[in-house]
């Protein structure tokens, strides 16, 4: 008896699993609608858990977004959700699909992040040598500076000992010319 009866509840269990455990609703999102839903969905929790204020600094309201954007309401998506999540295969793919989507964009912004960070370590590189080029011109420039000076200053000796130099002989020549 208990072997009939333990084979009754078997039988019962398995054509009940056959049954949809949660009725089809009337106005049902479609798959791919209730996919890109939930890829905003994932979006939107990221976000408002990163960077909340982003979020209100552009006047999205993470509660209500969703709905207005894709024009359903509450009701409809959590019947279509219960829908899906009712057979757990399918809705198991469907979450999949957006997290392989998401994996597939984060690649994407680490390479332009890569891109972005590798562009200004270049500019960071090229403003430093520039710097460097600029100083050493400019340690010329003052060493160049100071040579002129100071080749100013023994034209200036120079000219002082030639105009001394000239006064001498011109006193020498007077001299010379009053003793004879």
């Amino acid at each position: 008896m208990k072997k009939v009866l333990s084979l009754f509840i078997l039988v019962a269990l398995f054509l009940s699993c056959n049954k949809d455990l949660v009725e089809k609703p009337d106005n049902l999102i479609e798959k791919n609608v209730m996919k890109e839903i939930l890829y905003d969905v994932f979006l939107l929790d990221v976000i408002k858990y990163q960077n909340p204020d982003i979020l209100y600094a552009n006047g999205v309201n993470p509660n209500t977004y969703i709905f207005k954007k894709y024009k359903i309401d509450s009701i409809q998506f959590v019947k279509s959700n219960a829908y899906y999540a009712s057979d757990y295969r399918e809705y198991k793919k469907m979450y999949d699909e957006v997290n392989d989507r998401l994996k597939n964009e984060k690649k994407s912004i680490d390479l332009i992040n890569k891109k972005a960070e590798k562009k200004a370590l270049a500019l960071k590189k090229a403003k430093a040598k520039k710097a460097k080029e600029l100083k050493i011109k400019r340690e010329k420039d003052s060493i160049n500076k100071v040579k002129k000076e100071k080749e100013l200053k023994l034209k200036k000796k120079d000219s002082i000992a030639k105009v001394n130099a000239e006064k001498k002989k011109a006193k020498t020549k007077k001299t010379n010319k009053v003793t004879k």
